[in-house]
């Protein structure tokens, strides 16, 4: 009986999208949500989604030239590899409509990239079709389809209780896009390119008519898909870094003292989205200059095989590895690179392991010794300095590992840089307390006046008025990301333009809404809340921006009264 239980992996299933996880993972890999806590159910509302439409282009003959079983596994053998597709993002199948598929990425549960995770998805099924044409050209089969992709607002209902799952012309719009593709293409509505562009090359493309839209509507045909994290900033505008004198401060005397003790220090900036934690670590290493050598890597949000992921982005970086490069080739630069060092035949036998490349699959703690190692070799050299991004996506082993190192490393100049939301405490209550080499720097949002100087070096003069530079102030509440994004709004919509070396408005912002992308960011951290939170939110926001717990308590059935305000 025990060996059959050896046999059996352990699992959790995702209460979000029903995917199953190693059991100990704090958030699921398919599509990001928390483990440690079921989500509620998301209710019937509106929402912003993003739809996908993919048909079968010239059905009819494919019928015509097999009979009807041979069609029918084919298309369940199509079908069934997309569908995986889309659930590997995150997207639920809403429904099989004939030869077509409809999916909706952001609903019931929603995640800040849900665009980018459709389209990913788009780019993804395209790439499937393509192995499968592969295995059906012996018989002469070939399917081909083109897709349409649109993000806006619907209605969303239950699923479990059958019938339509989100409606609105959200839906038209991404059906019509679908039906102007011509096979192969992926179209994308003007918002789905909006969130995108930045990550997603396009190709724009004359404005379509369509049946029932007054005016033409926008479209591109998608190019290609990079990795999923957007550059920051606005094209052409840049501004100083503003109100992070005293957290640069933190981080420049910890770089220091692991410099002058050879020590390794540990640095943890927490701080909500978009409150400025790239940018602060930007600022420093720009500072730190040719004085340390600076590798990095990012925890993903959800994927496969994403444990190690942001060790793997260090072992590229420090080794010189591209994509490009075979195996000969990257092992070759990693004997290069761990040349000097004592059992380098070993460490890059465990190291290469993470990269897929090797034919050794190590032990946790092995692979730990040799990521180790080769942070002292690197270190021997010069001071080294490792950034690692979006800790809070990280697996319990990757944070195992951090803290490895925090404790082992030792005799070298070693400076460990991570970058998290508040959820990390969430799932690591304790993050490294009490230990002497590490350090927590709590990111606040910044205050009005800082806020509004971040406002007009953005700008880059005073040509907005005092006016329209507190309306976006209030829409921002100090986030330096969530003014970006509104800038980047107004300047995408005309309101705001430059005429003659200066900035012009023709709209009136005192009642400004938020932008999608932040929209979807805080639509995900709602979605993320127990029942009991999440109601709470809703009642307050009936109230308004500013509340009263009496008010909310009102709104609250007699039972749960009591805990408002306690949640």
């Amino acid at each position: 009986m025990s060996g059959l239980r050896a046999l059996v992996k352990a699992t959790t299933t995702c209460p979000a999208c029903g995917a199953d996880n190693d059991a100990g993972s704090s958030l699921c890999s398919t599509c990001g949500a928390s483990l440690s806590e079921r989500p509620a159910a998301a209710q019937s509302g509106r929402r912003v989604v993003t739809v996908l439409f993919s048909d079968v282009v010239g059905s009819t003959d494919l019928g015509e030239a097999l009979d009807p079983e041979s069609l029918r596994r084919v298309m369940t053998r199509y079908f069934e590899t997309m569908k995986v597709v889309i659930e590997r993002h995150g997207g639920v199948v809403e429904k099989f409509i004939g030869d077509a598929i409809m999916a909706i990425f952001g609903a019931p549960v929603a995640h800040e990239d849900d665009a980018y995770r459709a389209v990913r998805s788009a780019a993804e099924m395209r790439e499937a079709l393509r192995a499968l044409n592969a295995e059906f050209e012996p018989a002469g089969i070939q399917i081909r389809t083109r897709t349409g992709l649109n993000t806006g607002e619907v209605v969303t209902g239950d699923p479990d209780r059958g019938g339509t799952f989100v409606t609105g012309d959200t839906v038209n719009v991404a059906s019509r896009l679908e039906h102007a593709a011509e096979p192969g293409e992926i179209l994308l509505s003007e918002a789905t390119y909006r969130l995108v562009r930045d990550v997603a090359p396009a190709e724009s493309l004359a404005p379509l008519s369509m049946k029932g839209k007054s005016r033409p509507v926008e479209a591109w045909r998608l190019l290609d898909v990079g990795p999923g994290v957007a550059p920051r900033g606005l094209v052409g505008l840049d501004s100083p870094i503003v109100g992070r004198d005293d957290e640069l401060a933190e981080l420049r005397a910890a770089f220091g003292r692991t410099t002058e003790s050879r020590r390794c220090e540990i640095v943890t900036v927490l701080g909500t989205a978009g409150v400025g934690k790239s940018r602060l670590v930007a600022d420093f290493l720009e500072g730190v200059g040719r004085g340390a050598r600076v590798v990095g890597g990012r925890c993903q949000p959800y994927g496969e095989g994403i444990t190690f992921s942001p060790i793997v982005g260090v072992l590229r970086e420090s080794a010189g590895i591209v994509e490009t490069d075979s195996p000969e080739q990257a092992n070759a630069k990693f004997a290069t690179l761990l040349a000097a060092a004592g059992d380098s035949a070993l460490i890059r036998q465990r190291l290469t392991a993470l990269l897929g490349i090797s034919p050794v699959t190590p032990g946790i703690q092995e692979t730990f010794w040799a990521v180790r190692k080769l942070f002292e070799e690197l270190a021997s050299r010069e001071p080294l300095v490792v950034v690692f991004d979006d800790i809070h996506w990280g697996e319990p082993t990757f944070l195992d590992l951090i803290e490895y190192l925090v404790d082992w490393l030792r005799g070298v100049p070693v400076l460990l840089v991570c970058m998290a939301r508040p959820e990390l405490l969430e799932v690591r209550g304790e993050w490294l307390t009490g230990k002497g080499n590490a350090v927590l720097i709590r990111l606040n949002p910044l205050v009005e006046a800082e806020t509004e100087l971040l406002i007009r070096n953005l700008m880059g003069d005073r040509s907005l008025g005092d006016d329209a530079v507190l309306s976006i102030a209030n829409v921002a509440e100090g986030n330096p990301l969530f003014v970006e994004e509104t800038l980047r709004m107004l300047i995408d919509e005309g309101h705001i333009r430059r005429q003659n070396g200066s900035w012009s408005i023709d709209a009136d912002l005192s009642a400004l809404s938020i932008p999608p992308t932040i929209q979807s960011l805080l639509t995900a951290r709602v979605d993320m809340l127990a029942e009991g939170e999440r109601a709470v939110i809703e009642r307050a926001s009936v109230v308004g921006r500013v509340f009263w717990w009496g008010a909310v308590a009102e709104l609250s059935p007699e039972e749960h009264r009591a805990q408002v305000g306690g949640w």
